[in-house]
């Protein structure tokens, strides 16, 4: 068992700890492969004790009812994932903004130029678009273009 051990889990969390989803390990829970949880205030709970025996059943791949059982993937405990900043260069832009020239292109708006598409997004996303998704910017700069070259906005 592992330092980071808690008193208690809940199913979802023990779950996650063996790697499988929390309607698999349910059912493998109801045929006798993973101990039956403890309740506590009426919620169900794994113990730390319980928690160690379903990380060997898991380990070993042999249920607490002694039978064999099969995980077709195993997978690492979900941890939150940390995300390495990425380097900034000029070419992702330039890539984003023809991304989204292109996109104008098959919404039908063929008059937008690059330069165009990028003074709206600088107006639209002042601390940029990254990490935003790219259907959403180019929704924006669809309808900001779109409106300010509608007919009443014509020569202002």
């Amino acid at each position: 068992m592992s330092d980071e051990s808690k008193a208690i889990v809940s199913v979802s969390e023990m779950a996650r700890m063996v790697g499988l989803s929390r309607a698999r390990f349910y059912q493998l829970q109801k045929a006798g492969v993973f101990p039956a949880p403890v309740y506590q205030s009426g919620r169900p709970v794994y113990t730390q004790e319980q928690q160690a025996v379903c990380l060997e059943v898991r380990r070993k791949n042999r249920g607490v009812n002694g039978e064999p059982v099969l995980f077709y993937a195993r997978r690492r405990p979900i941890a939150p994932a940390k995300k390495a900043p990425r380097p900034s260069t000029t070419a992702p832009k330039n890539k984003d903004v023809a991304a989204l020239v292109d996109g104008l292109n098959a919404l039908g708006l063929t008059t937008a130029t690059a330069a165009q598409v990028e003074e709206v997004t600088k107006e639209l996303f002042p601390r940029g678009t990254e990490g935003m998704d790219q259907a959403e910017v180019l929704r924006a700069v669809f309808l900001h273009l779109k409106r300010r070259d509608s007919a009443g906005n014509e020569g202002r």
